[in-house]
């Protein structure tokens, strides 16, 4: 396991998991799935959680094939290449404007930053669309790792949800134009920093 300083910024880029990548790793083909995907998968995305995920995911996109661009994909880190998770949001925006994102870091990456980097990947992406008014996320109360790694990403607690399966969540949602001129801030910063990220 690398143990590197949260202090130096990981990078990841998002490799689509198509229908048929989903449904192979929902039966619990790794091997199929990374053959699909392009990339070598971890076992981790053959466990039972996300075998069930996988599978959800794989009828939503046979019901509306034009949630593709919205839904979960491995997350890779650059430049290495390796495989440290998956991300996506829970579908497309909703007549409100509000999308609902879902990261997961495979074990042997997690406390690294890794879900950190997939967060913010997904939070520019949804600041970039013009649909997106809200982005929102569900966490569970007792997940510590996940609360701090929204902490300074600008989100606002406005609920709590439960249910047998999963238990108590705590619902976050931060709106897309704060997240936009959080985004021009960073530029600017970045543009007059002349070292540069």
């Amino acid at each position: 396991m690398n143990h590197e300083p949260l202090s130096i910024s990981k990078r990841v880029r998002f490799v689509e998991l198509s229908a048929k990548a989903l449904r192979a790793l929902a039966d619990g083909d790794l091997a199929g799935g990374s053959a699909e995907a392009g990339v070598a998968l971890d076992e981790y995305f053959v466990c039972d959680r996300a075998r069930w995920i996988f599978g959800y995911r794989a009828d939503q996109l046979a019901k509306d094939p034009s949630a593709a661009p919205w839904i979960t994909r491995a997350a890779v880190s650059e430049p290495d290449g390796a495989v440290v998770g998956d991300a996506g949001f829970h579908g497309p925006p909703d007549e409100a404007g509000v999308v609902e994102v879902g990261y997961t870091v495979v074990p042997g990456y997690r406390r690294q930053g890794y879900a950190r980097a997939m967060l913010r990947a997904l939070l520019v992406r949804a600041a970039a669309e013009p649909g997106v008014r809200t982005v929102r996320a569900r966490i569970g109360s007792d997940n510590t790792a996940s609360l701090a790694t929204i902490a300074g990403f600008g989100f606002t607690r406005v609920g709590e949800q439960g249910n047998e399966r999963d238990g108590l969540a705590i619902v976050f949602e931060v709106p897309a134009d704060a997240l936009q001129a959080q985004r021009r801030t960073t530029s600017a910063d970045m543009a007059g920093d002349p070292v540069g990220p």
